[in-house]
């Protein structure tokens, strides 16, 4: 049964934010979605239109106001293309809330966020069970991307090529504890988040061989409770609580200067989406807690943005020969949203001996969109499509992405197609560097990253 008062609360903070919208059709022009299908209603503007009408339409048609919410893959370009700096990711999420609180979650849903990703361990047994018997059930298919497609025609899979899973999360061997005392030096949280952690440990390997290098104490959990993006994007404002009270039980113990994740949509969700609702507050998360969570979401940094802006990595002063050449995809949550562009980039000149290609339209929306892959398959190819073209065009051998869901996309767009390109993550090239050549040199300024160069103010070394 739905909380009329709490629905009439929220409806009334939507009313606020929505006033600013002066249907100027600057979204229409960027969003992926419409690109696809030419339909206003796929548009934020046409979605917001909706959204003022909420009451009435919850009232009339609930699960017809559902459907058009759910078609958004909340890449957040129409957000960052808006003059009036209308909210838009934050209303569409709280519009979701409303409709499933109104509503109510599926009995799939239910079982799938309150049944398993609100329970880690739960959740860590189920994989571990899936990661075993997927071999029966799957083959690979490029040898160089490392992608499966199923064997047997499956409703779930469809004609998706995917990664396996790992038969171990990399949070069961991987976990440490911070090794030196507080000070002198730089102490970071890695959080690996679910991709990383179950379907590409080789990136969580590459980010700690990355900061030990920079000489970084590092803590890592023994648990990965999810962020709760997929809880959140679905309207379950119980279980994202749930997900974020797990993770600040584990943080709230911890001194640490940063939480470091190489995660986009992991980044954005904690500094972002966190703060965000808590102030529309979200279930019980007020007081205290709320004030560390809004602590914790200040202190989280993108992995290539803690290289670069705080551990001073730097691109050569001349430009790379290597006979490989890369180009990069800029994720929406790490652009968009955080405006994370030139990080990334740097990291990647950094490794040295790669051709740096920059792709036609490179933070052009990849059609992923988290659940939205799995519920419009149809329209996510469609859109991929436009990014697959861009990158074959540049003639690199490797694309690389902030994302591991990106990385999922593009892989099954690559190895679909038939591409032999590799897929790999900022931090991976750069380690790969680093691998190939041990002496490769610290950054002058960042060799000691508690020295008293550091300027916190600034989070820069001076």
């Amino acid at each position: 049964m739905a909380d009329i008062e709490e629905l009439v609360r929220l409806l009334k903070e939507l009313e606020e934010e929505l006033v600013h919208c002066t249907r100027c059709g600057m979204c229409q022009a960027v969003c992926p979605l419409y690109g696809a299908t030419g339909r206003e209603t796929d548009v934020a503007r046409g979605k917001i239109v909706l959204v003022e009408n909420l009451s009435k339409e919850i009232l009339d048609d609930p699960e017809a106001v559902k459907q058009r919410l759910d078609r958004c893959l909340l890449c957040g370009s129409c957000e960052a293309a808006c003059p009036g700096g209308v909210p838009i990711m934050d209303i569409f999420l709280k519009a979701r809330a409303i409709i499933t609180g109104y509503l109510g979650l599926s009995p799939v849903k239910k079982a799938i966020f309150r049944g398993l990703l609100s329970n880690p361990d739960r959740f860590d047994k189920l994989l571990k069970w899936m990661a075993r018997l997927q071999g029966p059930f799957s083959r690979q298919v490029s040898e160089t991307l490392g992608s499966s497609c199923a064997r047997f025609m499956s409703p779930v899979i469809g004609d998706r090529h995917f990664m396996p899973i790992a038969s171990e999360a990399w949070h069961k061997k991987g976990h440490r504890q911070f090794l030196r005392p507080r000070d002198p030096g730089l102490r970071v949280v890695f959080y690996p988040g679910c991709l990383v952690d179950r379907i590409f440990p080789r990136v969580a390997e590459a980010v700690m061989k990355v900061l030990d290098f920079h000489e970084v104490d590092v803590f890592a959990a023994d648990r990965v409770p999810c962020c709760g993006i997929p809880a959140l994007s679905a309207g379950d404002r119980q279980s994202f609580e749930k997900l974020v009270r797990q993770n600040m039980d584990i943080l709230d113990s911890l001194d640490f200067d940063y939480l470091v994740t190489p995660c986009a949509t992991c980044t954005a969700t904690i500094r972002k989406f966190w703060p965000a609702m808590i102030e529309a507050g979200a279930g019980g998360l007020t007081g205290e807690i709320q004030e560390k969570v809004l602590a914790a979401s200040e202190k989280t940094r993108d992995i290539n943005e803690l290289l670069v802006d705080v551990l001073g990595v730097q691109a050569p002063a001349a430009p790379a020969s290597g006979a490989k050449s890369l180009t990069y995809h800029d994720p929406c949550h790490l652009k968009k949203s955080l405006g994370i562009s030139r990080q990334p980039r740097t990291v990647l000149a950094a490794a040295g001996d790669v051709n740096f290609a920059e792709m036609r339209e490179p933070d052009r929306c990849c059609g992923m969109g988290g659940s939205f892959n799995l519920q419009h398959y149809g329209l996510s190819d469609k859109i991929g499509q436009k990014k697959l073209a861009a990158i074959l065009e540049t003639g690199a051998d490797t694309v690389a992405t902030g994302c591991p869901a990106c990385m999922l996309q593009l892989t099954d767009l690559l190895s679909r197609g038939g591409h032999a390109l590799a897929v790999k993550h900022p931090v991976e090239v750069y380690a790969e560097a680093l691998q190939q050549r041990p002496g490769l040199q610290k950054p002058v300024d960042a060799q000691k990253p508690g020295n008293t160069d550091y300027d916190k103010a600034t989070e820069t070394y001076r």
